[in-house]
């Protein structure tokens, strides 16, 4: 059971948990710049401030790493010869073969006993402590990696995943690569297609486009598909900084892989190949495991 945790980082994700992990009865001691420390507790989303993440570790169940993976492995090291051995760490970085390779090399043999590497696969258009909400991970799926021989079914590790299944996420695990390979193209490639086209639009649209075409005009006739293609493009470059530079392989092969399907649909707009295209790309709804289920009933 857990009694205290502690956050490092106090924006959404990090304010979300502790909104989540307080209404559970969890005591959160939160870190973070002293602005936006003032702001969480005003807001009640933290018990207790303190600035010095070593100092605000001390006698927590759980400490969590809620910030962009750069400063998840710079804290890393700050920490582990600081953490009580009792104390379980874990993170919400984004990508994770990177965090993994550090655990190992900070806690060596007892790895496995001291750190939960974890992702959740939930967030908003707009970040900071102000967006923080406690149903945030409700019905998301908070991703695991464990390490070796770690189990989630008892100690430190199980009692963090039972609250992660308390407060509605949906704990799943696998291994650190598979996660890598997997979220560069079910997160981080949709990040930099909604990157690219906003910016196009911008480039295309800005002053006087096509036909004496503006920008305005593209708000004004865009409807609910663009807004949706364009709306995660207002994620901040400071997370995703971290995240192209540790999952870059990934990401590259899933860029280029769309590069291509985009200049084969190029090639063939007004061949019966687009059709083709088409209906492959309605399969894609079809082979959801719900989709498949109702077929089959």
């Amino acid at each position: 059971m857990l009694r205290q945790i502690t956050i490092l980082g106090t924006g959404l994700i990090g304010g979300s948990l502790a909104l989540a992990a307080k209404r559970e009865g969890i005591r959160v001691i939160g870190s973070d710049r002293p602005s936006i420390l003032d702001e969480a507790k005003r807001r009640g989303v933290i018990d207790t401030a303190v600035a010095d993440p070593v100092a605000a570790s001390k006698g927590s169940d759980v400490v969590v790493l809620a910030m962009p993976v750069g400063a998840i492995l710079e804290l890393m090291e700050k920490l582990a010869p600081a953490l009580s051995p009792g104390t379980l760490l874990t993170d919400v970085g984004s990508t994770k073969s990177a965090i993994v390779a550090r655990a190992y090399e900070l806690f060596g043999d007892a790895a496995a006993s001291r750190f939960l590497p974890g992702h959740p696969m939930a967030g908003k258009e707009h970040s900071g402590v102000e967006n923080a909400d406690a149903d945030l991970f409700r019905d998301a799926v908070w991703l695991v990696t464990p390490l070796e021989v770690q189990t989630l079914d008892f100690g430190r590790a199980g009692d963090y995943t039972a609250f992660l299944a308390k407060i509605g996420a949906r704990v799943i695990a696998m291994d650190a690569e598979r996660h890598d390979r997997v979220c560069a193209w079910v997160s981080h490639l949709p990040q930099m297609l909604s990157t690219a086209l906003a910016g196009t639009l911008l480039d295309e649209f800005t002053a006087s486009g096509p036909e004496g075409a503006t920008l305005d005009d593209v708000h004004a006739v865009g409807g609910r598909a663009l807004r949706e293609m364009t709306r995660i493009a207002s994620s901040p470059y400071s997370m995703w900084r971290d995240i192209a530079l540790t999952n870059s392989e990934n990401i590259a092969d899933a860029l280029l892989a769309l590069e291509q399907r985009l200049a084969h649909l190029r090639e063939n707009l007004r061949s019966p190949e687009l059709r083709r295209e088409f209906e492959q790309g309605n399969r894609f709804h079809d082979e959801k495991p719900q989709a498949r289920n109702q077929k089959q009933k």
